[in-house]
């Protein structure tokens, strides 16, 4: 009976693991797709058109729920980081991830939300690219060949766009740039000093930096017009914007811990598609067939690049 109730074990564990994989991925994705179709709605349709006063909101609520999860109710402990090692490795960070959701947001106003994830394709080759001049990728043939095809996919979408903005496209891809330069500098600055942050404790750091470098751009770009011309608040629509914001921010910690990069880099190409079929559906934004050839053939250089990295990990 013991030989028989141990393989039964095994399974239950295995699917109990496939099963919380699932719940991560959906609740990711869910939450993904609430804010970028919000923050579409917002910016571009309901008269507010001030993508870094959002972005500062949705930093606001995430940096007083961070600071009453750590300091307040103690729901996980603080790393005590000095201010020097705050100012060195966390601040960084924060410019980078001010810059990257300031611009992206932007882009909303001129760009169709479908477009934008086709352009999100360029990620891996950007990180890569990022990786190679910070020391933390070696330069590989096959893989930088493999990058620009993904960027010549992307080439494809941008010349099958009906409705193309240069300054949207400008922001979108220096945004992009931003945030490959973030998560290089994660890299670099926490986790190859061993500093691991759990999901909460990430938010307490981070959030407060992204925050006041927000201020900059807020005072210097939006300030003025938001106070010529006041725009029209909804305060239920803002406020179950900002705290969805924050559940996505938990889970995009959640779903890197809790499962590999392989399974995020799938999910978000499935994100993605849904994504194309929403922007289409609600907002009524045209996809043309080039948009779709084009997408493809990123998606096929993607699956490359993640199979590429699969076979680097099992030979170590």
């Amino acid at each position: 009976m013991a030989s028989g109730s141990a393989p039964a074990s095994g399974q239950s564990r295995v699917a109990k693991k496939v099963f919380q994989s699932y719940f991560y991925v959906l609740v990711w994705m869910s939450n993904s797709i609430a804010v970028i179709l919000a923050n579409k709605w917002l910016l571009a349709y309901s008269g507010f058109p001030f993508p870094v006063t959002l972005t500062l909101w949705h930093m606001s609520i995430c940096s007083t729920i961070g600071f009453l999860c750590v300091r307040v109710f103690k729901v996980v402990k603080s790393h005590n980081m000095p201010s020097s090692e705050y100012v060195r490795r966390v601040l960084p960070i924060g410019m980078l991830y001010a810059s990257s959701l300031w611009l992206s947001n932007s882009a909303y106003l001129y760009l169709s939300v479908s477009f934008i994830q086709m352009t999100k394709s360029l990620m891996p080759g950007l990180v890569y690219g990022c990786g190679i001049m910070l020391g933390t990728e070696k330069f590989k043939l096959g893989s930088a060949m493999n990058m620009t095809l993904i960027a010549l996919g992307v080439l494809v979408c941008a010349v099958g766009e009906s409705n193309l903005v240069v300054k949207g496209l400008l922001q979108q891809l220096v945004a992009l740039l931003f945030e490959a330069a973030r998560l290089t500098l994660v890299q670099i600055l926490m986790a190859g000093k061993g500093i691991k942050l759990n999901p909460l404790q990430s938010l307490y750091y981070v959030s407060p930096a992204c925050l006041v470098c927000l201020l900059v751009p807020f005072v210097f770009v939006e300030l003025e017009a938001l106070q010529a011309n006041p725009p029209v608040i909804y305060p239920a629509i803002f406020l179950g914007n900002g705290l969805i914001a924050f559940s996505l921010n938990l889970a995009v910690f959640l779903l890197i811990g809790k499962t590999s990069a392989l399974t995020m880099n799938i999910a978000g190409v499935i994100k993605d598609w849904a994504l194309i079929f929403f922007s289409y559906s609600v907002f009524k934004a045209p996809v043309t067939a080039l948009n779709l050839f084009g997408y493809l053939f990123c998606c096929s250089g993607v699956a490359v690049y993640n199979w590429q990295k699969l076979q680097g990990s099992g030979r170590r």
